[in-house]
Parts: C-alpha cells; sequence; structure tokens
C-alpha cells in the first residue's frame, strides 16, 4: 500500500501519533468528515466543561477538513455528517485503501458503499457485544450490520470483545486484524 486515506469524524488525541507514524511510511491523507467545527474546543456535557487539547492535533500528516452540510452537525447521530464532495476528494487523492471509523455517519457509509469492490475497505470500530439482546430490534439489527460489514475487506478489533462482535456480524477470521488501542508512551 503506497497511498491510504483515513475517515474519520475529528481529530482524536490517541490516533493523531498513529496517523504521524503512518505518514512517515506512506503517503497518508486523512479526511475529517465533522468539517472545521470538529477541529475547535467544545463543550462536553459530561465533563461540564470546554475540552482543548494541549498537543497538536493537525500536524505531522496530511488532512482536510470537508465541508460538513448536515443542518444539525455532530457525531450524536448518523445524519450528524453529511459531506457531498467525500467521494471526489478520495477519488482525487488515487488511495490504495481506505481506513474508516465509524459506519453510523451518512458520508462514511457513502464512501463504504461506493468503493466497495474497487479500493479496499478498512475498518475500525471497538464495538462489542456486552450490552447483546435477543428482541426483535436486535434481530433487525443483526441483519442491518451484516449488510454493512459485507462492504468491509478487513477490519481492526481491539480486543477479544469486539472480534466477537465481528465475527457475529459475518465478518471471517482472515478479515480480522490485531490493532489494540496504542497510547504514546513518549508522552505519557
Amino acid at each position: 500500500m503506497k497511498k491510504l486515506a483515513i475517515i474519520i469524524t475529528h481529530p482524536v488525541q490517541y490516533y493523531v501519533p498513529l496517523f504521524q507514524l503512518l505518514a512517515q511510511r506512506c503517503e497518508l491523507k486523512v479526511f475529517y468528515t465533522w468539517g472545521m467545527a470538529g477541529v475547535q474546543p467544545k463543550h462536553d456535557p459530561g465533563f461540564g466543561k470546554v475540552i482543548a487539547w494541549d498537543l497538536p492535533l493537525l500536524a505531522g500528516y496530511d488532512y482536510e477538513l470537508l465541508e460538513n452540510i448536515s443542518t444539525d452537525p455532530g457525531s450524536h447521530h448518523g445524519k450528524g455528517i453529511m459531506n457531498p464532495d467525500i467521494i471526489s476528494k478520495i477519488r482525487t487523492f488515487s488511495a490504495d485503501a481506505i481506513l474508516i471509523y465509524g459506519y453510523i455517519y451518512q458520508s462514511h457509509f457513502k464512501v463504504m458503499r461506493h468503493f466497495k469492490g474497487k479500493i479496499p475497505i478498512w475498518f475500525r470500530g471497538d464495538s462489542t457485544l456486552l450490552d447483546d439482546t435477543t428482541s426483535l430490534k436486535a434481530i433487525a439489527k443483526k441483519l442491518y450490520l451484516k449488510w454493512v460489514y459485507n462492504h468491509v475487506d478487513k477490519a481492526f478489533y481491539v480486543g477479544t470483545n469486539n472480534k466477537a462482535y465481528f465475527k457475529k456480524y459475518g465478518l471471517r477470521e482472515q478479515q480480522l486484524v490485531f490493532a489494540p488501542h496504542a497510547i504514546d508512551n513518549e508522552r505519557f
């Protein structure tokens, strides 16, 4: 792989060091789908204060902040991430593979559907079966997620519970790659 496109909503302090490392090994471009709002300090209701990181989250790798036209932008629902130019931006970059963080957002799944069978689709998520149920809703969810993950060539799992989740929803052993969450040991 020479060129990797990464699709993620906003800079995340524990993924940025990985992006910086990957940028030293291949041509990398991160497409931030939340737009400009995703890089601004914002109020976190859980912490009751504005969160702003004390490290440069946009240094050491190539990135683009995509226009997000959602009327209610954010990562709190699927229609909060709507990027009309995402397909053309990825095409222009000419990626050899696409790594997507999260399927729920309209634009992220749009990329999965558009490039399936054309460019390898890699997926990163950390869902588990720990809250799994057997309700009618769970059956519908299983059918939906099997369809979603049918668009994925490889999935990076963080642990045994995440791996079990991917297998339940149709991914095969040879599609799964162990990639635990990492930290920047030098910083901490």
